[in-house]
């Protein structure tokens, strides 16, 4: 997969992006992802890349010339995407789809915004990372491309690692524990010493369950409710609980 990142600030997304698994996945050849700075396209001295806006009002917005030039010179993959809180909201169906693709690039806005022809002209659509606003798409464009790369063949150490995540079946991820077994009197789930994979299969699903229940019911009901299937392992494992209307 190529990725393309069209941003002001270059080193925010190589530091990111030189640490971890992306790392190991990006030496290996699974992925690229290239930074193209505006300032680089800026036709004056000083490098401008904003100017105040039209009409007055606070701050500073991003200009045509430097975006159009770098998008006309650079063979940049597409779709592209404009970061903004008006866009698509990102969750695991986005990741899954741009997953499935060859590329695409990503344009990361600063200071009040982008000039909207930018976004009419040159943007194929928009993501929002959620319902707030940051200074720039930066940490978006990291959090989409970390959520798309976990769920390419390669990128993590274990295959099995994306499948069994929380939103991957609709569900939040069941709980995690490791050694010691007991800590400061708290154990774990006594299931999970058993050795019997098939029962700790199956109170994974429970425990699975009963979180999404008790701290995202929307999830719950996008499925349909829970199945006859779904009510019998809660109960077989003693998970009370009560649907939320």
């Amino acid at each position: 997969m190529r990725i393309a990142v069209i941003s002001l600030f270059q080193e925010i997304i190589d530091s990111y992006l030189s640490k971890s698994l992306l790392s190991k996945a990006r030496e290996r050849g699974i992925f690229s992802v290239e930074v193209h700075d505006p300032r680089d396209y800026a036709t004056d001295a000083h490098k401008t890349v904003d100017d105040s806006p039209f009409g007055g009002g606070p701050g500073m917005v991003m200009m045509c010339q430097p975006v159009f030039d770098l998008v006309s010179e650079c063979n940049l993959p597409k779709p592209v995407i404009g970061l903004s809180p008006g866009g698509r909201r990102l969750d695991h169906a986005l990741a899954l789809e741009l997953s499935a693709m060859d590329g695409f690039t990503l344009l990361c806005g600063r200071y009040e915004g982008i000039d909207q022809r930018i976004i009419d002209e040159l943007v194929d659509f928009e993501v929002s990372a959620g319902d707030y606003v940051l200074a720039g798409g930066e940490l978006a464009a990291l959090a989409l491309i970390e959520s798309t790369l976990r769920l390419i063949p390669g990128v993590l150490g274990n295959a099995k690692s994306s499948m069994d995540e929380s939103f991957a079946d609709g569900l939040l991820e069941y709980p995690h524990y490791t050694r010691p077994a007991s800590f400061k009197g708290v154990t774990v789930p006594e299931v999970l010493l058993s050795g019997n994979h098939a029962l700790i299969a199956e109170w994974r699903k429970a425990a699975a369950l009963y979180r999404t229940l008790v701290q995202r019911p929307d999830m719950i009901k996008a499925r349909g409710g829970l199945s006859e299937a779904d009510e019998r392992i809660l109960a077989k494992h003693g998970y009370s609980y009560k649907v939320s209307e």
